[in-house]
């Protein structure tokens, strides 16, 4: 005689809210990764004699909504602003460019932005934004 009307127990594991969990801290630790280039504190780090890894450089530029544009938060002028943008491709091939442009800015400012950094010899871009709460 059989109990528990012949229904059998269900044995398999459900990975949905692992998942979930992984993508939620994906996500934070991508948003946090954009304040450290945004915040970065000021130190003076130790000398060592033995050359280190090559990392990769982050330039930062800031597009007000009056138009002027801030490189890694110096002001600067579009002539400088292409200056520093090729000093940084002859440094590293592989800087990544990271474009903050106020709300109120115009489209074309940010998209001129990205266009001198291609002719710079730039490759990688993101776009800084802030998630809706």
């Amino acid at each position: 005689m059989k109990s528990g009307g012949g229904r059998k127990a269900i044995a398999e594991i459900n990975i949905t809210p692992m998942v979930d969990v992984m993508l939620v801290l994906l996500i934070i630790m991508m948003v946090s990764a954009t304040y450290i280039v945004s915040k970065s504190l000021k130190v003076e780090l130790p000398k060592t004699s033995s050359p280190a890894d090559s990392v990769p450089m982050v330039a930062a530029v800031v597009v007000t909504k009056e138009g002027s544009y801030f490189f890694n938060e110096e002001k600067v002028d579009e002539a400088a602003l292409v200056a520093k943008l090729k000093a940084a491709a002859a440094q590293d091939p592989d800087t990544s460019l990271v474009v903050s442009a106020d709300k109120d800015a115009l489209h074309g400012a940010v998209v001129h932005v990205v266009d001198l950094a291609k002719v710079e010899g730039l490759s990688k871009f993101a776009i800084n934004v802030q998630e809706n709460q």
